[in-house]
């Protein structure tokens, strides 16, 4: 082995020392923060609501014809993110993270499953093409893989990159959310404009204030626990629940049958 091929190896062995002296692994805790009653109240009452709001599109199928597409998605929307509240509100689904805070990281299985759905829901109600929908999906998968990854990173250079994977996936689901979706609706005018406008707003605003909290709770670990799991379950039950009712008060113009959605075509 050359003195190049040494020096190299040298200067990796270097890197890593210097990332792995940044590191606080979570077996090194003596105590951990974990969420309290405040906490345990938000997670109480994002389950309910989720729970009650999959019962209601469950019921609502029946009743529905073209529609039932977005009542389908809803229902597993909603009832995904049921049992990831019921996950944590049982003890489960969580894990100790460098900061020695607890971190639930059912929340973003949920969403890994959940988002894509939102996309697709928007999508729908755009009428956007199917490759515009599947290239919103595939990167809001990564961007809540990265987030996750970032989550559990001991290494604080590597969870800053993760974040920032994050957020690169994020900005092109936005501006289609905000722009290419939103030119499909247009075109068809009228009230699928209107509604497609409300779910589009709503779902930027969620997806905006996310990563916010991500940052002072994951990232700089600036907001306690409890102040995290209130934050997240407002913003789930703001963009999954009410984006649900949304969907289900635009019934009757979405049962439109001129009104049909290239991805189903």
């Amino acid at each position: 082995r050359g003195p190049g091929t040494q020096a190299s190896v040298d200067g990796l062995s270097m890197v890593f020392q210097m990332l792995e002296s940044q590191a606080l692994a979570p077996t090194a805790c003596t105590t951990i923060e974990e969420v309290g009653s405040t906490g345990v109240g938000a997670l109480t009452i994002a389950f309910l609501i989720l729970g009650i709001s999959t019962i209601i599109f469950i019921a609502r199928v029946n009743s529905a014809t073209v529609q039932k597409q977005f009542y389908y998605c809803n229902i597993f929307i909603c009832g995904l993110s049921t049992i990831a509240y019921f996950a944590m509100l049982s003890g489960q689904g969580w894990t100790a993270i460098a900061g020695c805070r607890q971190f639930f990281y059912a929340r973003y299985f949920a969403w890994f499953l959940t988002s894509p759905l939102i996309v697709l829901s928007l999508g729908l109600v755009a009428g956007a093409e199917v490759s515009t929908i599947a290239a919103a999906i595939g990167a809001i998968m990564v961007s809540i893989f990265s987030g996750y990854m970032g989550s559990v990173a001991v290494v604080t250079t590597v969870k800053w990159f993760w974040f920032v994977i994050s957020i690169a996936t994020l900005i092109p689901v936005l501006v289609s959310i905000a722009s290419s979706f939103r030119v499909e609706a247009g075109a068809k005018g009228g009230d699928i404009a209107d509604i497609y406008g409300k779910l589009a707003w709503l779902t930027i605003i969620v997806w905006i204030f996310t990563p916010l909290v991500w940052l002072f709770s994951e990232g700089f670990a600036s907001f306690s626990v409890s102040f995290e799991v209130v934050m997240y379950s407002l913003l789930d039950i703001v963009g999954k629940a009410i984006f649900g009712f949304l969907i289900m008060g635009a019934h009757e113009t979405l049962a439109n049958p001129s009104y049909v959605s290239p991805a189903l075509s």
